[in-house]
C-alpha cells in the first residue's frame, strides 16, 4: 500500500509540473507577441528614385498582343454610330441646359416605358459628365455623358415632397427636369406644374431618376418619405443609348431646345 501511495504521489507531482510548464510556455508566448507588436521598424536610410513614364518607353509586345483582340472589340463598340445630333449639347452654368434636357427627356421616355404612370424625371448637373458634340453620336459619346453604372429608379412621392424638390431646384439654381415647369422670381416659386397642372400636395406623383439620387446622393433630402420605390437593373447609360437609337430608327436626329422648363430670374 505504501509503494502504491508513493507511485500515486509521484504521478501527481509529474502532472503538476507538466501543467506549470504549459502555463509558463503560454505566458512566454503572449509576452513575446505583445512585445513584438510594440516594436517599431525605422528605415536606416531613405533613397528616392524617379522614373519618367512617356512615349520613350518601349512597349512590351507580349502584353500588347495579349490584350489586342479585346481592345479591338471594345474600340469597335465604342465607335459604333447610333445617331446624329443637330447641335452641340452643352452644359453651361445656367438653370436649363441642352445636354440636361436631352438627358432627362431620355430618362422620362424610358420611365414611361417601364411604368406608364411616370410623370416627371429628375437628374443633377453633376451627374452629367460631358457635353454631347454636334454630328455623329457614338456609344462612346454616351459613355462620356454618363460614365457611371447608376441604374434607373422610379419613385412614388407625395405632392408636398415634389414641392420640396422645387425648393431644391431654387436653392441650386436649377437642375435637369422633364415633365414639369418651374418659374422662379427673386428666390420665390411663382409656378411649379406637372403636365401643365399645379402640383397638389395631397396627390401622389411618379418620378423617374437613378439610384444614386434616390439613395440621397448630391445632398438630396426630399426622397426620405417615399410611398414606393422600384429599382430596375438597366443602367441609365443603356437607356440613353436606347433612346438615341429609337430616334434614329424613325429617321430623325437628336434635336434639343431650351423650352423654358426652368426659368429663374432675379431683379
Amino acid at each position: 500500500m505504501q509503494a502504491l501511495s508513493k507511485n500515486v504521489c509521484t504521478k501527481k507531482s509529474f502532472v503538476s509540473i507538466t501543467i506549470s510548464f504549459s502555463n509558463w510556455l503560454l505566458i512566454a508566448v503572449i509576452l513575446s507577441l505583445s512585445s513584438s507588436c510594440r516594436t517599431k521598424l525605422v528605415p536606416s536610410t531613405i533613397q528616392e528614385q524617379y522614373y519618367t513614364i512617356d512615349y520613350n518607353i518601349i512597349a512590351d509586345t507580349m502584353i500588347l498582343n495579349y490584350y489586342k483582340p479585346y481592345k479591338e472589340k471594345l474600340d469597335a463598340e465604342m465607335n459604333r454610330v447610333i445617331g446624329f445630333s443637330n447641335q452641340h449639347l452643352s452644359k453651361p452654368a445656367i438653370p436649363e441646359t441642352l445636354v440636361g434636357n436631352f438627358f432627362v427627356d431620355a430618362l422620362l421616355w424610358k420611365g414611361k416605358k417601364l411604368d406608364s404612370e411616370t410623370q416627371l424625371s429628375f437628374a443633377t448637373k453633376g451627374g452629367i459628365r460631358s457635353d454631347l458634340r454636334q454630328g455623329k453620336v457614338t456609344v462612346g459619346n454616351i459613355f462620356e455623358v454618363m460614365p457611371f453604372e447608376n441604374k434607373i429608379s422610379i419613385l412614388t412621392l407625395r405632392g408636398e415632397d415634389v414641392i420640396r424638390l422645387g425648393d431644391f431646384l431654387v436653392k441650386t439654381n436649377g437642375q435637369p427636369i422633364a415633365g414639369a415647369k418651374l418659374i422662379v422670381e427673386n428666390g420665390e416659386i411663382k409656378t411649379f406644374t406637372i403636365n401643365g397642372k399645379p402640383i397638389d400636395p395631397a396627390l401622389t406623383y411618379k418620378l423617374v431618376t437613378y439610384d444614386y439620387l434616390a439613395n440621397g446622393g448630391d445632398y438630396i433630402d426630399f426622397f426620405d418619405r417615399l410611398i414606393e420605390r422600384k429599382d430596375y437593373e438597366q443602367p441609365v447609360r443603356d437607356a440613353l443609348i436606347e433612346y438615341v437609337q429609337s430616334i434614329t430608327n424613325i429617321g430623325e436626329n437628336i434635336d434639343v431646345k431650351l423650352d423654358g422648363r426652368i426659368q429663374i430670374t432675379n431683379e
